[in-house]
């Protein structure tokens, strides 16, 4: 017995051919005219069949009864008309036409074979950046609130699936039109035997697939939820891998992962011994049909003789039909079992996309005077508290601002606010009193850079560290240079072997915390915002390499607006204004001065006696 949750499908993913319809309504234009191609090449094929599958009639009656195939008055006035006038002399053409046929069916499966492929995984390409592209663009709300695992196993592993029920609805198509050709060729040889061959395989496959139905279902849930797992002890295990090797906890990881991927494989093996296992029983059935069918025509008017062209049209169509057969019911287990991943990829396909996404990227907005929050209040839904409520405060430009407050007081919310991430609740966030929403969202945020407390660095070269997300061709060294020397990082930097294309190591693992923040400073500073946000940048510090990147900020520009989040009050020390931030609301603000002598709790985070 499988787990009962696990057999329960949602309506919306049961239905194969609906998601095969959502799947085709995602296909590009170009993709859905190849489709269209692919099937009147099919067509071609199946009528390729056909002339293969008739020209054994006449080739097995020349080799047995040449006198009889000559006697038919149609062969005869076609070979007078091309100067055949002898039963010898008829052997040859048709054998060469037995062979032109059965090589061009053969060399047409082929090329069907080969374009049904190329499209199936080109589309699959588009498909997969098209997931990645609208995952990308999904609100700060919707990423927050979702497993990355998730998002990483579609991206990776369950669009893989998609190709495959793609691929496979090719070959199911492919087959039931050959199928239809091939029936429709032995109905015009001999239309008794065949419907009786047609309808007895038919009904077998039919009761297979009604049989294993629910399981390959039970397989594709198992494979779309063990996928998401898999990945997950894959991240957990390498993402915590300081605790892992401190802890010596490699078998606890490694168990989990083994565990996982045991319940993908044995799924994804039942899958295919599902599609696979009915071919020996039904190609022993049908050698058993050949020889009664061999018996039986053998004791009529004639024997086996005359009945052996007759025989041999079957017996091939037989050959052609079972595989026929076998391919559809397999490329029907194989959409069956991948339809669940194919449901997880379509949820990410149907993700909307905002309007930004169709446009070019637009100008900063240009920041003049202040930032002014009006009466802002914030909370995630309707039966969540307010985590911010009837904030209201004002930024000069040029300021150095702080927000202080203990742990949940709405410090990182009013961050987020502030770079239009989230929206407010109520009130508003003016920008030299105009609103930031709409289309001046993405301007606002083009103005501003942020700097985490986690700098995120890639394993590539300083400069493209500096210019992340600038291709390396357009990257301006001497911008980069110019930069480094602000950040006060450029006489490491260039004290390197390769200096500014020296590599600095995933995550910049060989970097010291210091460096890697002053390497976050500089990445603002590339962009060429007008305010630098620095979230708990310092947190993670020593106080000595504090005060060093502290300095680092000092000597920026005045021009720019610098608002920083922090633990530590010596953080924000040199600010010009402080926030201080308390159950969602400001309960102080002032200089550093200023709130240690007027607001008791700021002394208490400082530490300090009054």
């Amino acid at each position: 017995m499988f787990n009962a949750s696990l057999s329960q499908t949602n309506p919306m993913k049961s239905s194969v051919w609906r998601l095969l319809h959502r799947l085709w309504c995602h296909l590009s234009r170009r993709r859905q005219q190849q489709f269209t191609l692919l099937l009147g090449l099919i067509l071609v094929s199946a009528c390729a069949e056909i002339v293969s599958l008739g020209a054994v009639l006449p080739f097995i009656g020349v080799l047995t009864a040449p006198d009889r195939v000559f006697g038919i008055p149609l062969v005869k006035s076609i070979a007078e008309s091309v100067g055949i006038t002898t039963v010898e002399g008829l052997l040859w053409p048709i054998t060469i036409g037995f062979i032109v046929a059965a090589i061009l069916a053969g060399g047409i499966r082929i090329l069907l074979s080969w374009c049904s492929t190329r499209f199936a995984f080109g589309s699959i390409t588009e498909i997969g950046l098209e997931v990645y592209r609208r995952t990308l663009y999904q609100p700060y709300r919707v990423q927050v609130t979702r497993n990355s695992s998730e998002v990483i196993s579609a991206i990776t592993i369950k669009v893989n699936h998609t190709a495959n029920v793609l691929h496979q609805l090719l070959v199911f198509v492919s087959s039931v039109v050959v199928l239809t050709a091939i029936t429709l060729m032995l109905l015009a040889i001999n239309s008794t035997i065949a419907l009786l061959a047609v309808a007895g395989f038919g009904a077998i496959y039919g009761i297979i697939t009604l049989m294993f139905r629910s399981r390959l279902q039970y397989n594709a849930q198992r494979v779309a939820k063990e996928s998401n797992k898999m990945v997950q002890a894959l991240q957990e295990g390498l993402g915590a891998i300081r605790d892992v090797l401190l802890d010596g906890t490699q078998p606890s990881y490694c168990e989990i992962y083994r565990r996982t991927d045991h319940q993908l494989r044995q799924a994804q093996g039942n899958s295919i011994f599902v599609g696979v296992s009915p071919r020996y029983g039904i190609e022993a059935l049908g050698m058993v049909v050949i020889a009664l069918l061999a018996f039986g025509l053998s004791q009529q008017a004639g024997g086996l003789t005359s009945a052996l062209p007759v025989l041999a049209a079957l017996a091939l169509g037989a050959q052609r039909l079972l595989p026929v057969l076998q391919q559809g019911y397999a490329a029907w287990a194989g959409i069956a079992g991948g339809q669940e991943s194919l449901a997880d990829t379509l949820e990410f396909l149907d993700q909307p996309l905002p309007p930004e996404a169709f446009e070019p990227p637009p100008v900063p907005l240009r920041f003049e005077n202040t930032i002014s929050f009006e009466s802002v209040r914030f909370r995630y839904s309707s039966d969540h508290p307010w985590v911010l409520d009837h904030v209201s405060l004002r930024i000069v430009k040029g300021m150095r601002v702080g927000l202080v407050g203990s742990t949940g007081s709405g410090k990182s919310t009013l961050l987020d606010l502030l770079m239009g991430l989230i929206d407010p609740t109520e009130g508003c966030i003016l920008v030299d009193e105009f609103p930031v929403g709409g289309g001046r969202r993405r301007q606002w945020q083009r103005a501003i850079a942020h700097v985490p407390q986690h700098i995120y660095l890639a394993d590539t070269s300083f400069a493209a560290n500096i210019a992340f997300g600038v291709p390396s061709a357009e990257i301006d060294l001497d911008r980069v240079r110019q930069i480094a020397v602000q950040a006060k990082i450029a006489g490491f930097i260039e004290s390197q072997p390769m200096g500014y294309q020296t590599l600095v190591g995933e995550r910049g693992v060989f970097l010291s915390g210091g460096q890697r923040q002053r390497l976050g400073i500089a990445r603002a500073l590339y962009r060429q915002a007008a305010v630098l946000v620095f979230d708990e940048a310092t947190s993670a510090l020593d106080s000595v390499t504090e005060q060093e990147v502290m300095d680092s900020i000092e000597a920026l520009d005045r021009g720019l607006t610098i608002v920083m989040v922090a633990h530590r009050l010596t953080t924000v020390k040199r600010c010009d204004i402080i926030f201080e931030l308390g159950q969602g609301r400001v309960v102080a603000e002032g200089t550093y001065e200023y709130l240690l002598e007027h607001s008791p709790s700021f002394r208490g985070m400082a530490n300090v006696t009054p």
